[in-house]
């Protein structure tokens, strides 16, 4: 179960949001914006719009009036009146409020976190009977709750272990073992720490007990770091929930509190695992780790939704969707976590190409090829980069120059040469001149297979794709009266031509024309799968 849509009207700092995921949303739903952008109400307002069926989170149920929900501060403001909505991918929100009401599992919509996450210490002193996990009444009610769960998280485990323990009929150390091998695996994968004993209340030893690799000495929960607390503590709760929450949007406010970047990119990566397939993260963050792991391990299954801080939520209506995110794009989300260190983020591959080497005035690339190829393949590319180098002797004069200097102080980075088939000024070269080329150069050195970029720009595949995007009607028959050979004809003479195929009115500069051409290649399109192979697969 995803989440497609939600909307608030009049809900806290929003007059009108709306954040649409699409037909088909992703499993990571990342909010990501500076402190005080409303992440965090976004969250509130699933969590109030959960009341409506009388669906109780936590244990701070009552504690917020209209103060906290109305925009307005109206007194008539409550969870019924409509000004919330969320459509989920099985149906109306009421709809699947109905379907797990009928499984007893009624209240398992959400599973929330806050940001308030408060590692007290951990010393049980005796054991007391607890409400089934699916009642989902302990921990906060609202983002500004405190969420303290760690004791009632370790009575939780010692229930768990002795049901295991009793029908199995297992020795304790086999049935300690089972029960805390899959939360030790994911523990490691974080920090240099395990669980080696959960410990003894009748003994006066209530609490978790912990190792590292490079000691035998146990130590106990209350002598953890504040970090390694923050991780247990998620870890733990995450572990205890998987069983009954495993159709449910789990939402976690700021999980890389108190944590370093190394571990923050490593928790989001545990967490995605420990959560059930069928389920949906929501997370609000503006951590460096957490953005490294949505851009590389978990650009896939991740959709982000920026949330700007000059935005006016109180007095304008907004729909805000998931981002496409270019290199300059990515710099920009990071910036919040870096400031001005966000210019010192180096891709991990430069690609240099043909045009105007001058940057405009904004600092931006100014030669046409260049932003085409950000433009296509920023988003399954995030860490490579096209930079404009001029003509075609600039190209490798440049590029030597490069290669020298910052393979000396990036040593991971790749930095490669690419060149339209038109490598001799004008004349025409077949693809065996390519292929002889490729042979007698460096091999991090690429070409085209069509003549050059125009030739993929005008495929009639991306016209096609443009006019539908623009309600303008594609004729085809006077194309095929221009073009005659998409690989080989030189076509930036004809861009008049083209346009007009397209049945575009009025004037339209050819370099924008082409730039805009650029963003509807999908990576579906044979266009995008030949430039792929050709620059990432040297083909």
């Amino acid at each position: 179960m995803y989440i497609k849509k939600i909307q608030m009207k009049d809900y806290k700092r929003f007059h009108d949001l709306t954040i649409d995921l699409g037909e088909n949303p992703k499993r990571i739903v990342a909010l990501v914006g500076p402190n005080g952008c409303g992440k965090s109400s976004v969250f509130d307002s699933m969590l109030y719009l959960n009341r409506s069926g009388i669906q109780n989170i936590g244990r701070n149920i009552n504690s917020k009036d209209y103060h906290y929900h109305s925009l307005c501060q109206d007194p008539g403001y409550n969870f019924t009146n409509g000004k919330i909505k969320i459509d989920f991918t099985t149906g109306t929100f009421n709809s699947v409020l109905r379907e797990l009401k009928k499984i007893g599992k009624g209240n398992t919509i959400f599973s929330f976190r806050s940001s308030f996450r408060y590692n007290s210490d951990l010393k049980l002193k005796q054991t007391t009977a607890i409400d089934d996990i699916t009642k989902n009444n302990y921990g906060a009610s609202t983002a500004s709750d405190l969420d303290q769960r760690i004791t009632e998280d370790y009575k939780r485990l010692l229930a768990k272990y002795n049901d295991y323990l009793n029908q199995k009929d297992l020795r304790p150390s086999e049935a300690r073992n089972h029960i805390i091998g899959e939360l030790n695996e994911s523990l490691k994968k974080c920090l240099d720490l395990e669980i080696s004993s959960m410990g003894s209340v009748e003994s006066d030893k209530g609490t978790l007990y912990f190792k590292k690799n490079d000691s035998d000495i146990e130590f106990d929960y209350n002598v953890l770091s504040a970090g390694e607390k923050e991780v247990v503590d998620i870890l733990l709760d995450l572990y205890l929930r998987k069983d009954a929450y495993n159709d449910t949007i789990y939402i976690i406010d700021e999980p890389e509190l108190h944590l370093n970047t190394s571990i923050q990119r490593a928790l989001l990566i545990e967490i995605n695992k420990m959560i059930p397939k069928n389920c949906q993260i929501w997370i609000a963050t503006h951590s460096i780790g957490f953005l490294r792991a949505l851009q590389v391990e978990l650009k896939d299954i991740s959709q982000i939704i920026e949330f700007k801080k000059e935005n006016m939520w109180a007095s304008k209506e907004y729909v805000l969707t998931p981002a496409q995110f270019s290199h300059s794009q990515w710099q920009n989300l990071f910036s919040t976590a870096l400031d001005d260190l966000s210019k010192l983020i180096c891709p991990k591959t430069i690609i240099y190409c043909e045009g105007q080497d001058k940057p405009k005035k904004d600092g931006s690339d100014g030669g046409l090829d260049a932003h085409v190829y950000n433009t296509i393949f920023s988003q399954q590319y995030p860490e490579v980069l096209f930079i404009s180098s001029g003509g075609n002797t600039e190209l490798d004069q440049r590029s030597d120059i490069a290669i020298l200097i910052l393979s000396k102080v990036f040593s991971e980075l790749q930095i490669l040469v690419l060149k339209d088939r038109d490598m001799a000024s004008g004349k025409m070269t077949s693809l065996k001149d390519r292929e002889l080329y490729l042979e007698n150069n460096p091999k991090n050195h690429r070409v085209l297979k069509r003549f050059e970029i125009e030739n993929y720009l005008y495929d009639k595949e991306v016209l096609e794709a443009y006019c539908l995007g623009n309600n303008l009607e594609f004729n085809l028959e006077k194309y095929n009266s221009i073009v005659k050979d998409i690989n080989n004809d030189n076509l930036k003479d004809q861009t008049s031509a083209i346009k007009s195929c397209c049945n575009i009115k009025g004037s339209l500069n050819p370099e924008v024309f082409k730039r805009n051409l650029a963003s509807y290649i999908t990576k579906d399109m044979n266009v995008y799968k030949e430039l792929e192979e050709v620059i990432f697969d040297n083909n």
